[in-house]
């Protein structure tokens, strides 16, 4: 399978079974739409165009590049589950079912999911990192993210966690990283102080401009939050010299010019971003529709240009959803199970429930079990997520995507698509959109980096 693109001033093909990214001349990009052909057919559909020569020298670096094995290059073995036993590798503590913002496209109601406000116990965390290393089986790096509604509304549970994770992990032999995710609020300096010496990975919240902050991130008395959140997120920043920290925001219909958004997080001086399309249906003002890919496939080559900009200035700028790396990127199997919901990757619910990720929580279909339980095994709902490859999949089996994104999100696919094996077709297309610039980009930041002789190309030219 080959995807031709054109993006920028640029034509592009990746070959998705070897998963190569090629910029071509734009002779060879029309030949490879219906590649293989006769030299003979080729020079006289393409010759009064581009000349009979070019013709055949692209033709000749077609050829080379399929002897090569990345282009055209066969499908790769399918991976499947073995049946064997599911070794957990990380877990999602929700610490609070409780926000102090009240933001107006939350999906977890509130930070309550569908019950009322509750804490995670310290015997819920603790059993729970218990229940992480138990399950983990062979495998040594392990993760816990902390997560709510807002996690620091429990912050003595979440220290005692943290320390009793490192020192369980380390008697185990393991290691488990951390990360909390935060609207920024709690992050005085005593908060920040620990979070940097257990070198805890913060995801803090800001969707970018003020007014569109402002529109859906409100404090709890209804009150704005950017002028509140912006100097603890910079602190934060600031303390850790700019490591080991994302703010990821969110993008709606009432900011579909949101590479704005980004450019203005940038001009505070943060430069590690993601911002996310929100998971809504059309039907609300708010959720994004089919008439709007155009213009987010515009804002999206904004930011990529934008992110070569700050590169060739020396000043990288890493835009989350753009951090491909097409050569030495995830293992097949990880890019044809995805994320492991539902069997490697588990979220915690503040009285020890299991469910298939924190978007489950609080869906009684969807709970998998309790931390409490001795003799734990994954239940047939567990199972069944264990199988949601890309190959169970329909829509993805001939998407030239499937191996960059994995089939999407299962919580979406179910809430928007009508079922964990649906799909959900707009959520397919802005990842589309959005892998296109990300490609894009990677070809333009090789030919810099060439350019600069820091190292050959990483794209076929």
């Amino acid at each position: 399978m080959l995807h031709r693109f054109e993006s920028g001033s640029l034509y592009l093909v990746l070959d998705v079974n070897s998963g190569a990214l090629h910029r071509v001349s734009r002779v060879a990009w029309e030949i490879l739409a219906s590649y293989p052909c006769e030299e003979g057919a080729a020079v006289a559909r393409y010759g009064a165009r581009f000349g009979a020569g070019a013709v055949r020298s692209a033709l000749e670096e077609i050829a080379g590049a399929v002897r090569r094995g990345n282009l055209l290059a066969p499908p790769p073995p399918e991976v499947r589950s073995d049946g064997g036993p599911s070794y957990l590798r990380a877990l999602c503590l929700h610490l609070a079912h409780a926000c102090n913002m009240r933001c107006g496209y939350c999906f977890a109601g509130q930070g309550q999911y569908g019950g009322g406000p509750a804490l995670m116990s310290r015997d819920v965390a603790l059993r729970a990192v218990d229940f992480l290393l138990y399950h983990s089986g062979p495998q040594r790096r392990l993760d816990i993210d902390f997560f709510g509604g807002e996690p620091l509304l429990n912050p003595e549970v979440l220290k005692e966690t943290v320390d009793y994770g490192l020192s369980r992990a380390q008697e185990c032999g393991k290691k488990i990283s951390f990360t909390v995710t935060t609207n920024g609020l709690l992050l005085d300096d005593r908060t920040i102080d620990f979070l940097n010496q257990r070198e805890i990975t913060v995801i803090a919240s800001l969707d970018g401009r003020p007014a569109v902050h402002d529109r859906w991130r409100r404090l709890a008395d209804g009150h704005a939050s950017y002028e509140r959140v912006l100097p603890r997120i910079r602190a934060l920043i600031r303390s850790r010299a700019g490591r080991n920290y994302y703010v990821r925001g969110t993008y709606t219909r009432q900011n579909l010019d949101f590479a704005a958004d980004v450019r203005h997080i940038a001009e505070l001086g943060i430069d590690r971003v993601s911002l996310e399309p929100v998971v809504a249906p059309p039907t609300v003002p708010y959720g994004l529709r089919a008439s709007d890919l155009p213009t987010i496939r515009e804002q999206y080559l904004d930011v990529a240009e934008f992110c070569y900009r700050r590169a060739r200035e020396g000043r990288p700028f890493s835009f989350f959803h753009f951090e491909l790396d097409i050569l030495r990127g995830p293992c097949l199997k990880k890019r044809v199970f995805g994320c492991g919901a539902g069997h490697a990757y588990l979220a915690v619910a503040p009285d020890g429930s299991l469910y298939p990720c924190h978007q489950f929580v609080g869906q009684p279909a969807f709970r998998l079990g309790s931390v409490w339980e001795d003799d734990f095994s994954l239940p047939p709902l567990g199972r069944q997520f264990r199988q949601l490859t890309i190959y169970e999949k329909a829509p993805c089996r001939e998407c030239w995507a499937k191996f960059l994104c994995s089939g999407g999100c299962h919580a979406n696919n179910y809430a928007l698509g009508g079922g964990l094996d649906r799909p959900w077709p707009l959520g397919c297309a802005l990842t589309r959109i959005r892998l296109e610039a990300a490609l894009y980009l990677q070809a333009r930041l090789a030919e810099l980096r060439y350019a600069l002789g820091e190292e050959p190309p990483q794209v076929s030219s």
